[in-house]
C-alpha cells in the first residue's frame, strides 16, 4: 500500500490524501455502536466512535485483514460540533485501535442515523496483499 500526500495540499492531520494498492478488495459495511445484542452503547461520541471503529475492525479481520490495510473510511457524524470538539480524543481513540499509518478519509455531517441513538458510523474499504 502506498499513500500520497503530496505538499501542495497541506500535511494531512487523521488521513491521508491518497492510497494506492493491490490485492483482494473487502468492502466493510457501516459499523456503529452496535453490541452484540444490538443495542447502542457509549453516551458519548468518543465512546461511540471507539466501539463502531472497533466493530469496524472485528469484521476486517475477519475477513483476514488489519488496520493497515484499510484504504477508505467515511465517518457519517450525527453532531458535527460535539465530533469537532472531541476530535483530539477520536484521533487518540484512532491511534490505539488501528495505529498511525491514515487511510484516505471522509467525514460526513448528517441529520440522523438507522438506529436514532447512534452517533456516529464508520465504512471503508481495505486491500488485502495475503
Amino acid at each position: 500500500m502506498e499513500r500520497f500526500n503530496p505538499p501542495e495540499l497541506g500535511r494531512p492531520s487523521g488521513f491521508s490524501h491518497a492510497v494506492a494498492a493491490e490485492g483482494r478488495v473487502v468492502f466493510l459495511a457501516g459499523q456503529t455502536a452496535l453490541d452484540a445484542d444490538n443495542k447502542i452503547t457509549g453516551e458519548g461520541v468518543v465512546e461511540q466512535f471507539e466501539r463502531a471503529l472497533g466493530n469496524l475492525l472485528t469484521s476486517l479481520r475477519a475477513a483476514g485483514g488489519e488496520p493497515a490495510d484499510l484504504c477508505s473510511v467515511t465517518i457519517y457524524i450525527v453532531d458535527m460540533d460535539d465530533y469537532k470538539a472531541h476530535a483530539r480524543e477520536i484521533g487518540q481513540v484512532w491511534k490505539r485501535l488501528a495505529g498511525k499509518e491514515y487511510p484516505a478519509m471522509a467525514g460526513i455531517g448528517v441529520s440522523r442515523l438507522w438506529d436514532v441513538e447512534a452517533l456516529v458510523e464508520v465504512q471503508g474499504f481495505a486491500v488485502l496483499n495475503r
